[in-house]
């Protein structure tokens, strides 16, 4: 359903890339680059140690500050594709309190990441599967078409990329997992050329930047560099998105060093953002939790776990509360009022049934967050 000049100017030679095998790739990296690899390696595992550190110390798992991480991972991945959503509208949209589109799309990308990260151990083509069916509805198969990106809808004809074929896609994906299972490499380099070959193949309709970043999470679990969270790369990435994107066609036409600079600067920058994330997150809870403790309120009182629900969802209804507390209603309802009292929690939508409730520093820290990204 085109015209015929549009036909006109789609009609005409094109180049498929046909992407290296790579399983058995020999890397000799010049000996500044992989100093560089190596620091943002640190980086990464004294990021993972010290949210174990910091969150433990409060008397709780890590789950809230791996959500929370995950989410805002979550959030950068998508942005990076142009899918902006604020903090409040996607911890809105786990509660389905949200009609935004975007917030929909990075709920998705949210679920993408949990199972990436379920998947770690196993690293395998059906992994990647279900990472690609948790992000999309209609996801969970490799394409059967020709894929591009760029040019127009209709017509790979001046695209930045066209995928290989889809008849190539099976036998590059398990060229690509087999270099993903290599034990002989740092993990982060390995992790940025397996994203970069991932993106080459394109193996899917739809959500293969989402999957792709997911691939990477996935892949610095399955090797034991960040074990207790979600270091949030993406947000590092979000800081130069053509610089990724140059990074990636650089790749593509035989360069993997500007794709591996990428993603070791992306790890110290977003090593160094979570860190500070992370210990205002605790400064928060730590002020609700004493907030709590000199009003009196009583030490087994369920006030002080919804604290911390608070740190992975800040916004949160009866319903969420009764079923993350195992309580029931009246008990989740109490914890919600005794914090609505302190000024922990502030009811926003002024019904009287389908009540919500914000925690307004969590958010604003988490806003505050995503904003230096956007500005940078």
């Amino acid at each position: 359903m085109t015209s015929r000049r549009a036909r006109e100017r789609g009609t005409g030679t094109y180049f498929v890339t046909s992407p290296a095998r790579i399983s058995t790739l020999t890397l000799n990296l010049p000996s500044g680059l992989a100093a560089h690899i190596a620091d943002a390696e640190n980086a990464l595992a004294s990021f993972d140690e010290h949210s174990s550190a910091t969150f433990g110390s409060l008397g709780q798992p890590l789950g809230p500050m791996s959500s929370i991480l995950l989410r805002s991972e979550s959030a950068s991945s998508s942005q990076i594709e142009n899918l902006t959503v604020g903090a409040r509208q996607l911890a809105l949209a786990v509660l389905n309190e949200n009609t935004s589109s975007h917030a929909s799309l990075v709920l998705g990308n949210v679920r993408s990441m949990e199972a990436a990260l379920s998947l770690a151990e196993s690293l395998d083509v059906d992994a990647l599967l279900e990472m690609n069916a948790a992000l999309l509805p209609d996801g969970g198969g490799l394409r059967e078409s020709l894929v591009w990106v760029g040019s127009s809808s209709f017509s790979p004809v001046g695209a930045a990329h066209v995928a290989p074929h889809a008849s190539a896609v099976p036998e590059a994906l398990d060229d690509l997992i087999a270099f993903a299972r290599r034990t002989d490499m740092p993990v982060l380099l390995q992790a940025a050329i397996a994203h970069a070959q991932f993106e080459t193949i394109h193996p899917f309709i739809d959500g293969n930047g989402r999957v792709g970043r997911a691939l990477v999470h996935a892949m610095l679990a399955h090797h034991g560099l960040v074990t207790s969270t979600t270091v949030p790369i993406s947000g590092g990435l979000l800081r130069n998105t053509k610089r990724y994107f140059d990074a990636l066609t650089a790749y593509r036409e035989g360069n993997a060093a500007p794709i591996i600079e990428c993603f070791a600067d992306a790890a110290l920058v977003s090593a160094r953002d979570g860190r500070e994330l992370a210990d205002r997150l605790s400064h928060i809870a730590r002020d609700a939790e004493n907030t709590l403790r000199n009003a009196g309120v009583r030490r087994h009182s369920y006030a002080y776990p919804l604290v911390q629900v608070l740190v992975g969802q800040p916004v949160v209804n009866t319903v969420f509360v009764r079923e993350k507390l195992g309580v029931n209603t009246s008990v989740a309802q109490r914890a919600i009022t005794t914090l609505t009292e302190l000024d922990i929690l502030t009811e926003r939508t002024g019904r009287k049934r389908g009540r919500v409730w914000h925690c307004t520093a969590i958010i604003d820290a988490l806003e505050e967050y995503a904003e230096r990204s956007r500005r940078t």
